[in-house]
């Protein structure tokens, strides 16, 4: 094998076949962790599933957006996480990891459980809040409200709440997008009334394109210029675009319905981004490592486009 074709095939275990993680302003993060679920375990192996999927988009640019993100993200591999730790233990080590790239680099992490987004959410605040709350955009079929874990104070569906009572976020600027599992009704409406907007998968049936400019409208109207975090959880597309997860939901949104609110909202004032729950074990033909990779890739293509750079400020 050439030296040429070593470095090639080295670089195939990074997002997009990009560079180890440098001075590029962007970077992509694994945080492969999943002992918070409820139900299926297998997460934890979604940030490499993710990044092989990614492979076939590293060769050309975004239609949308006309460019590609290659060359602008390093990938930093995965964080360093011990491999028996109680939750709150397990979180602290995410935070302080991820707030020092934050402090560099505008991140992009691959989980893992959904319970990552809380200790992200802590850096993020600490790096990009300049004093007030973040925004959050939350894509997902479960509200994540609840106020424990079946018994157990906090897991993968205790996150929102948390943010929220921590002040990470603010409530008025908090949008849920695709919720539709059952759970008490002040769970599932918590969101809302704490002032924030929630549009469930029901509210989206059939609409797409330019059926999706109001609800467009009214999350930018929200968010304004707030510094925003975005969380996509890959169960909220239906378990036809998204087998691979641990707890899929029937009635789910579609690919390109998540694309449009993607590509639509990128001029909203990103400082991060996850996508989490992706569980390969349970996965089709890839479908769901495909549509996690899509995702992000457009993320970071439409900020890119515009310009964006890393870190606090940028």
């Amino acid at each position: 094998m050439a030296i040429g074709d070593f470095a090639y095939a080295n670089n195939c275990n990074r997002f997009l076949g990009c560079a180890p993680l440098a001075d590029q302003p962007f970077a992509l993060v694994g945080v492969p962790f999943d002992g918070a679920v409820s139900n299926r375990p297998g997460a934890r192996f979604g940030p490499q599933a993710i990044r092989a999927a990614s492979l076939m988009l590293c060769d050309g640019e975004h239609p949308h957006f006309n460019c590609s993100p290659v060359g602008h993200v390093g990938d930093a591999l995965d964080l360093r996480l011990p491999n028996t730790a109680a939750l709150p233990h397990l979180q602290a080590c995410i935070e302080q990891q991820a707030q020092a790239l934050m402090g560099q680099h505008r991140c992009v992490f691959l989980g893992g459980d959904h319970s990552i987004t809380l200790p992200l959410l802590r850096a993020a605040r600490r790096v990009y809040g300049q004093g007030a709350p973040l925004a959050l955009v939350h894509f997902d079929a479960h509200c994540d409200t609840w106020t424990d874990h079946c018994g157990e104070p906090a897991g993968h569906g205790t996150w929102t709440y948390e943010a929220l009572q921590e002040g990470l976020v603010s409530p008025a600027h908090t949008v849920q997008i695709g919720l539709r599992s059952s759970g008490q009704r002040a769970a599932r409406e918590y969101v809302r009334d704490q002032g924030g907007l929630i549009y469930t998968a029901r509210d989206l049936r059939g609409l797409d394109g330019a059926a999706l400019q109001p609800l467009l409208r009214e999350i930018r109207q929200r968010i304004g210029e707030r510094p925003c975090y975005l969380t996509i959880d890959i169960d909220c597309l239906d378990p036809a675009f998204a087998p691979g997860t641990g707890t899929p939901e029937p009635g789910g949104l579609s690919s390109s319905q998540v694309l449009t609110v993607v590509e639509e909202l990128v001029d909203l004032n990103w400082v991060g981004m996850d996508c989490v729950e992706v569980a390969p074990a349970y996965d089709h033909a890839e479908l769901t490592s495909s549509a996690a990779a899509t995702l992000v890739w457009t993320w970071l293509a439409g900020q890119v486009a515009l310009g964006r750079g890393a870190g606090a400020g940028a």
